[in-house]
């Protein structure tokens, strides 16, 4: 038998070991707006979740009782003064909409809830927990004002950016980075203490000398020119009684992209500034707020170059020692200058960018006389971390890079150069350092102006003592897990996760190097990949509000978000990636239940459609880079292989679909109808332009063509089999080898998983000697690359071709969302038995719990552990046939009133089940 299956976590096994025999049903893990705790909540109708456990089988919610309050100790006494819901009869569990009394800004609230199973019994009320509300208007800012150490001349503002280095304001302007001070005096004590604050473009929050959190590039990015985030802190253990003193230290981060070193593009919204508002609660009931104002001081800090793009610079001799304690003489500093700010301020919801695994040196190189190289083994977004040891004033210049060139050095040409990091020693003892404002794509440390430890006798040098590579990301949490027997694939999924991980930042970036922007196409394309394996809803809405934010006056979504510069062409306005802006809304419907989203999200959808409408051509869409980077005879870039109009047209008809789809969701029963008449004209005309009826292919019959006709419905019923046959022998045509790229991809796994022919997956993935996932493991990638080929002249750090770790889920792992179902209430576990793979464990953490499923086939017997989460239900496929023997629980299927065999169906029995553990063996198959 294979090992039992993980299942909801130590916590909730310690919940279920403490109920009453007699108990079925318990709640745990309570979130608001998809959080744990949250403090700056920006809503005034937050959306609650709770988790449902139980120890029995087929075990469901009936109804809740939840109570709001904004006391604890009238929560104690089951008294919900704020919103008390009474014993509701409903199943709901996820996304329960508040609609008590109004709610206050920057209070807290706290809340409980029990329910009732379709048992008739009631859970016990869960353990409390709370939320804090964020600043709702500009009036909840107290008159807090944006201030800086100096304000940006008119002439120098730069919105949008600009990427064309001829442009005469290319060198024009440079920024100070400052550094603000406050000190306050506190004389009672303190019950709660809040501070929520924008530091643009990035800041760091320290009081008394310790840095507030853990976050790593607040806030996140945003269009500055109409919205920034705040960030909220509960700082009540920061403070002290008597004297106090608050620090802020600021970097350019997209803010202000200087023209210097490599870049992307060049723009400024301004230098670098602050607002803040501290909010004190005292025991005694008094309240005092401290805000940023003229009474600030400025000065210089000891970054001296900050940029997104191009590096960092840290003069250490310029750090003013105790800066930001209590006492310090500050008379150098001169008060802080008062400046305008975006006008809209929002709280940051979505997950921050923390500091997680350290790599060290695996290999230290000299290349050449002056130069050390240092492998880190690991190629990740990361930031180099220093330390070192020599005389003050003494400069360590580091490079990072993914590849190093013929002669072992660094080479960053294919990703822009030059890109490095000077740090200029204080002299004080063993220094330890990395960058606070910049991070980058890397593998490889050059250093010049030091050397190891080891050399630092026969040198004058710095000695570098130690270094580090620190991998940063969005710290969205593990939902997801998969391992499987066959190693390769094993090897595929950590490629494809460190792609992902290296790419996920305030906004899911294409590469961490060379342009860290948002291309859109990847959010939607390889979001299912992400679903799985993280918990990305916060992420999601924020890329959501950042195209609403981007769309034009004509409707055009552009194929970044934020739009930081305006690209040309179908850089700017491919159908496959502005289409983001109906398609990840709706996914994130469909993966966490939130009808919000889809309400927030109905104008730019609308408006949207209306512009591909206007700029069809006979409901055809002749436009947009198509399916990026596919394989064919030319260079890579745009579409080689199929023709223009069919992929971007494919995803309008899809886009058609889903917003009928979303119509009908939110009682829009006129646009339902407009969209559904519209898609069918659509749905013709690309047909009759595209469609081969002698040969039942697409086009030029490319595996993208055909791949996405099928998935987005455009096939007719009685071609549909004709045309995926025709995928399948292009195929096997191509030696099981792929040509799809960026945009087909992906509808190619879906449409051969869906047919049942995860065989032929398995055959095209299950190889090392064709440019694919395997190959450029085989030449030493440690993360997805950009190129099927793994080309050295691409990044070698990219996710947009992450596709097949959606599959190790839902395919191998066998776990996927039923038809309509939303959350993932109704499940499907369809594992796919093919290859040489002979076991698969997976799980994954759903809105409704955890839903796992372990196989293991041996000659004679298959056996599977499935988990199904409480308040959901299940179909599952195991590989059987009429005459096998098949027990749940080492007893006979039939006995175990809880499931319900169905049938048989290609090979394999259907069982219905409700939530609960469950074993299953199959014999005689």
């Amino acid at each position: 038998m294979i090992l039992s299956v993980k299942n909801i976590g130590v916590c909730g096994l310690l919940l279920l070991a403490s109920l009453k025999i007699s108990a079925q049903i318990a709640v745990s893990a309570l979130r608001c707006e998809y959080r744990d705790t949250p403090v700056g909540i920006n809503t005034p109708n937050p959306q609650l979740s709770w988790l449902l456990l139980s120890n029995a089988q087929n075990v469901n919610q009936t109804a809740y009782r939840i109570l709001v309050a904004d006391d604890p100790l009238l929560l104690q006494k089951n008294d919900g003064n704020i919103w008390d819901t009474k014993k509701t009869m409903s199943d709901q569990s996820i996304q329960v909409i508040f609609t008590g009394k109004k709610l206050i800004a920057a209070k807290v609230y706290y809340w409980k809830l029990m329910v009732w199973d379709n048992h008739g019994k009631p859970s016990a009320w869960s353990k409390p927990s709370q939320w804090q509300m964020g600043l709702l208007t500009a009036d909840d800012w107290k008159g807090a004002k944006w201030i800086a150490y100096e304000n940006i001349p008119d002439s120098l503002r730069l919105v949008p950016a600009i990427a064309n280095t001829g442009d005469s304001r290319w060198n024009k302007g440079k920024d100070i980075l400052p550094i603000l001070r406050k000190e306050i005096n506190i004389k009672r004590e303190i019950k709660k203490a809040t501070i929520f604050i924008i530091g643009l473009g990035q800041f760091e929050l320290s009081i008394n000398g310790k840095k507030v959190g853990d976050h790593f590039l607040d806030p996140g990015w945003t269009q500055y020119d109409k919205h920034a985030l705040y960030v909220s802190f509960d700082i009540t253990k920061n403070l002290v009684k008597g004297d106090n003193a608050f620090g802020v230290m600021l970097g350019n981060g997209f803010y202000y992209i200087p023209g210097e070193r490599y870049h992307k593009l060049k723009g400024a919204y301004g230098y670098p500034k602050m607002i803040c508002r501290t909010l004190i609660e005292y025991k005694d009931g008094t309240t005092q707020n401290m805000v940023s104002d003229e009474s600030w001081k400025a000065a210089p800090g000891p970054v001296t170059f900050s940029s997104i793009y191009g590096g960092e610079d840290y003069n250490a001799t310029l750090y003013n020692k105790g800066w930001d304690k209590a006492g310090f003489n500050d008379t150098q500093f001169r008060k802080a200058v008062v400046v305008s700010g975006p006008p809209i301020l929002e709280a940051q919801a979505a997950e921050p960018l923390k500091i997680f695994d350290q790599f060290t040196v695996k290999k230290i190189t000299h290349p050449k006389p002056g130069v050390w190289v240092y492998d880190m083994g690991q190629n990740a977004s990361a930031i180099p971390q220093i330390m070192v040891k020599g005389k003050r004033g003494a400069v360590v210049k580091i490079t990072p890079a993914e590849l190093l060139d013929d002669k072992g050095l660094v080479m960053q040409a294919p990703v822009g150069s030059p890109v490095y990091f000077n740090y200029t020693l204080s002299g004080q003892g063993t220094e330890v350092w990395h960058p606070q404002f910049m991070y980058y794509g890397f593998r490889y440390v050059q250093v010049e102006g030091a050397v190891p430890a080891d050399q630092a006798e026969s040198s004058a040098l710095p000695a570098i003592v130690e270094i580090k590579s620190l991998h940063t990301r969005n710290s969205a949490a593990t939902i997801g897990s998969f391992s499987c027997s066959n190693e390769l694939f094993n090897k595929i999924f950590k490629l494809i996760d460190w792609a992902i991980k290296s790419n996920t930042a305030s906004v899911f970036t294409d590469c961490p190097h060379r342009e860290k922007l948002g291309w859109l196409e990847e959010a939607h394309l390889v979001g299912s990949s992400i679903h799985y394996n993280y918990d990305i809803a916060t992420l999601c809405r924020k890329v959501i509000k950042d195209m609403i934010n981007a769309q034009t006056k004509d409707g055009l979504i552009p194929d970044i978000a934020p739009e930081f510069v305006q690209f040309d062409g179908g850089f700017r306005d491919s159908p496959e990636w502005g289409s983001n802006g109906i398609i990840l809304p709706y996914y994130v419907y469909q993966w966490y239940g939130d009808k919000q989203i889809l309400n927030e999200s109905y104008d730019m959808m609308t408006h949207y459609v209306a512009y591909l409408e206007k700029k069809s051509k006979g409901h055809i869409l002749y436009f947009g880079l198509g399916d990026w980077y596919d394989i064919g005879p030319g260079d890579l870039g745009p579409s080689q292989l199929t023709p223009a109009g069919i992929t971007s047209t494919a995803i309008y008809y899809y886009d058609l679909t889903l917003l009928s789809k979303i119509a009908r969701i939110l009682n829009k029963p006129e646009d339902e109808q407009k969209y559904t008449a519209l898609g069918a004209e659509v749905r013709a005309s690309y047909n009759k332009t595209f469609f081969n009826t002698q040969t039942s292919q697409y086009g030029t019959g490319s595996q993208a063509a055909n791949a996405m006709s099928v998935y987005m419905g455009l096939v007719n019923p009685q071609d549909k089999n004709k045309v995926v046959a025709n995928l399948v022998q292009d195929i096997r045509n191509h030696n099981n080898g792929i040509t799809a790229g960026d945009i087909g991809y992906r509808y190619l796994l879906r449409v051969l998983d869906d047919a049942g022919r995860s065989d032929v997956i398995f055959d095209m993935n299950n190889r090392s000697d064709v440019p694919g996932y395997g190959y450029q493991i085989a030449q030493g990638a440690t993360s997805l690359t950009e190129s099927w080929q793994g080309n050295r002249i691409s990044s070698n750090n990219h996710f947009m071709l992450g596709h097949l770790m959606e599959w190790f889920y839902s395919g191998l792992g066998g776990i996927r969302a039923d038809t309509g179902s939303i959350g993932f209430r109704h499940i499907i576990i369809r594992p796919e038995t093919v290859g040489d793979v002979s076991e698969v464990k997976v799980n994954y953490q759903s809105p409704y719990g955890n839903i796992s499923n372990e196989w293991k086939k041996t000659p004679a017997v298959f056996y599977m552990n499935t988990t199904i989460p409480v308040n959901a239900n299940a179909i599952i496929y195991l590989p059987a046939k009429k005459n096998s023997l098949i027990r749940e629980g080492g007893k006979s299927i039939t006995i175990n009133k809880n499931i319900k065999l169905l049938g048989f169906k290609n090979g394999k029995a259907l069982i219905k089940a409700g939530s609960g553990k469950y074993s299953f063996t199959v014999a005689g198959k």
